[in-house]
């Protein structure tokens, strides 16, 4: 028989999403579940078939037969629950971001080096149909030299929880961060950002950050490549957009300015008329597992009586959430980092921390640590 991870889930909102993934995916064992609300927990344990259920985090990682924790809670909480877990002696996987400090980030390299357990930032964008695509490209040698990277994650964030409204814009940049710096796994040196705009006086006063539109250039450490980044989340009429393009020398790709229109390449040396062309980005799911290769196109929130937030807006990040789950189960598997891995993770995360800070110091330098 395969090797099985032993996997709890903590936290059940968008979490849910992959209880089905892991309980499909032949090298995972979906044995746990945690949710502070009873009624959910049991709810959602009773739907899906886990009998292994907590309340409290802290209990649950006391049961010595939990390998790894996928955290989905609240991102005020991610930080402590990851050191937690991974002085607990569990594997971490976390949605974005990593945590809400510079500090906090690199406490968690710091904890996976002393206790030599794996952490993955579950970034949707580096899994999404549209990344792998571009990635088949580049590594195909069909752009030629990569020139330039932008990217953007614009969305209207009204109506979200309590810890969302007011938020700085680039506080929540690893969607737009992840894909410039993933594509040829660069790790950015320092950051220039700019506000622009105002939101409205009480979404401003909760976190004294005032900026309607945050963008950021980030020049990358030993690379001739910069990258542009822009993020909105509040009083900016546009319909949600991740976005992620790349300049070559012999073809560029650019995201589709509207949901489910195609994406278009550029080619070089052509007629003008014929440079661009429009394609349709094809699905990823022969890389995964046949157990799972499905949920690229469906899952448990793409249905019109049991749409999360997320799915909503973000169209269902992709088809990346089975190669999420399929990447940090074999990196567990194999005995090696995820993609991305904690040092990653921390640079990606602390490229939007550090931005705001640029943005309220008037674009100011910012260099960012050693991770």
């Amino acid at each position: 028989m395969s090797k099985q991870i032993n996997i709890a889930i903590v936290g059940l909102g968008f979490g849910a999403e992959f209880i089905p993934i892991y309980q499909r995916h032949p090298n995972a064992n979906m044995y746990a579940i945690c949710q502070r609300n009873v009624e959910k927990l049991n709810a959602i344990g009773n739907n899906f078939g886990v009998d292994v259920r907590y309340s409290d985090y802290d209990e649950l990682l006391k049961d010595p037969n939990i390998d790894a924790v996928h955290i989905n809670s609240p991102i005020p909480n991610h930080a402590e629950q990851t050191l937690k877990a991974l002085y607990a002696g569990k594997h971490v996987a976390c949605t974005v971001p990593m945590a809400t400090s510079v500090e906090d980030c690199q406490a968690i390299v710091n904890a996976c080096r002393e206790t030599g357990k794996k952490y993955m930032m579950m970034e949707t964008v580096v899994y999404a149909r549209e990344f792998l695509f571009v990635k088949e490209l580049y590594e195909k040698g069909e752009l030629g030299k990569v020139q330039f990277l932008k990217a953007s994650h614009q969305q209207d964030m009204e109506g979200w929880p309590d810890y969302w409204p007011g938020l700085p814009p680039m506080h929540y940049a690893t969607h737009c961060v992840g894909p410039v710096a993933g594509l040829l796994r660069l790790e950015a040196e320092y950051v220039s950002c700019f506000g622009s705009g105002t939101i409205s006086e009480d979404l401003i006063k909760i976190h004294n950050s005032p900026f309607a539109v945050e963008s950021a250039h980030i020049k990358f450490k030993n690379s001739d490549l910069s990258a542009y980044v822009y993020r909105s989340l509040f009083d900016v009429a546009r319909q949600y957009r991740e976005s992620f393009e790349v300049y070559g020398s012999k073809k560029s790709f650019e995201w589709a300015l509207i949901e489910n229109e195609p994406n278009v390449i550029h080619t070089a040396k052509k007629p003008e008329p014929e440079i661009p062309e429009k394609v349709e980005t094809p699905d990823y799911a022969h890389l995964l597992p046949k157990e799972i290769q499905s949920f690229t196109g469906k899952g448990v929130y793409d249905h019109d009586d049991n749409t999360h937030l997320s799915f909503a807006q973000g169209g269902g990040h992709g088809g990346s959430h089975p190669h999420l789950a399929h990447e940090f189960i074999s990196a567990l598997i194999e005995d090696r980092d995820p993609f991305p891995n904690a040092v990653q993770s921390a640079n990606w995360t602390s490229v939007g921390i550090l931005a705001h800070e640029s943005a309220m110091k008037g674009g100011e330098i910012i260099y960012l640590p050693e991770f």
